[in-house]
């Protein structure tokens, strides 16, 4: 009888065995998931843009053109950015001459998320500006402004993005007389832009 029990005793432990040496292991541990996906350290932008034209005498009309951009990401929200924009086509008739414009402009840019997948951004922007077709003595400027924006992430790589800068010139009058071509007069051009970015 005592060997019956001592069998019965004996099988129960082994049954029970597995599931005490179950219970010791440790469980494997989850991969952990980037939630913020993969990161890039460039940005690239091309748009249709827009600039008024203060620096003519009598301009009645802006100018419509092209804007480019790329900027280099240090993190996420901050960056250095070049610009260079041309306008060439008027938004209307009645300006003098045939003006011309082109720019260039580069500087630090800080970002910051909205709301879901609406970013916003701030920049400010130093470089130089050239008004052709209209005799300007001289026809290349310094130029500085800031402006700023928003910027809808359709994916990882891809969005749309809409802004719009104050840039400040000092261009002589045109057509001015020889005695004043040197003459400086601060103008400031308001401008806007609507692209794309890609992210690399």
């Amino acid at each position: 009888m005592n060997s019956k029990i001592l069998l019965s005793i004996a099988a129960a432990a082994a049954a029970l065995m597995p599931l005490v040496a179950a219970a010791q292991v440790a469980p494997e541990k989850r991969p952990t998931v980037d939630k913020g996906g993969p990161s890039y350290n460039y940005e690239a932008y091309v748009g249709f843009a827009y600039t008024s034209l203060n620096q003519l005498n009598q301009s009645r009309y802006g100018l419509m053109g092209g804007d480019a951009a790329l900027t280099r990401d240090f993190g996420r929200h901050f960056g250095i950015t070049a610009n260079g924009a041309y306008y060439r086509v008027a938004t209307g008739s009645g300006n003098p001459g045939n003006p011309s414009v082109w720019s260039l402009a580069a500087g630090p840019e800080f970002r910051a998320t909205l709301y879901g997948n609406m970013d916003g951004f701030l920049h400010v922007l130093v470089g130089a500006e050239h008004t052709g077709g209209e005799g300007m003595t001289p026809n290349v400027s310094a130029s500085g402004g800031f402006g700023g924006g928003l910027l809808y992430n359709l994916s990882q790589r891809w969005g749309v993005r809409a802004s719009g800068d104050r840039m400040y010139d000092s261009f002589s009058l045109a057509n001015n007389t020889p005695a004043l071509a040197y003459s400086p007069h601060t103008h400031y051009n308001a401008r806007a832009t609507v692209g794309v970015v890609y992210r690399f």
